[in-house]
């Protein structure tokens, strides 16, 4: 496991506390569970941009314009 020391603004780190407490948790395990979601999201991101790429854009644009006939 590494170790991270970081800066942040005191008002941002004091907020950063007492959301850890209202969560029950320490500020090390707040961050560290925000880390895993910011990645997750990146993750998910990078590969629909992938998936996204490699297809079909007529095809795209026809499942958008389904989507629109049903939900319109």
């Amino acid at each position: 496991m590494t170790v991270l020391t970081i800066r942040m603004p005191d008002d941002k780190h004091k907020r950063l506390k007492t959301l850890a407490e209202y969560r029950q948790v320490s500020v090390d395990t707040l961050i560290d569970d925000l880390s895993t979601r910011a990645l997750a999201e990146f993750d998910g991101e990078v590969r629909f941009r992938a998936r996204a790429a490699r297809g079909d854009p007529a095809r795209r644009l026809e499942l958008l314009d389904t989507l629109d006939r049903h939900f319109s």
